[in-house]
């Protein structure tokens, strides 16, 4: 199998966007792992991987959240109408 690059990190990181949170955080986490896994590789641009390493840290936290807030926020939205003041 051939080294990922920093594009295939890029396009994992575009498909999460359209996958539920549990998918979501995988593919991050996996793309994650292979920007890392490019740290030791001579060739690669080391600000543009720092830059997707932290890119892909902020959204993993960000649809962890969304997904928190989702869950927590949807019956603070719409009460039941017995317990609308």
């Amino acid at each position: 199998m051939t080294e990922p690059t920093l594009a295939d990190v890029e396009r994992a990181l575009e498909r999460a966007a359209d996958l539920e949170t549990e998918d979501a955080v995988s593919v991050l986490r996996t793309a994650r792992q292979d920007v890392r896994d490019l740290a030791n590789n001579p060739d690669i641009d080391e600000d543009r991987r720092t830059a997707l390493e932290r890119r892909l840290a902020q959204r993993i936290r960000e649809v962890r959240e969304r997904d928190a807030y989702d869950g927590g926020l949807g019956s603070a939205m719409n009460p039941a109408e017995d317990d609308a003041p």
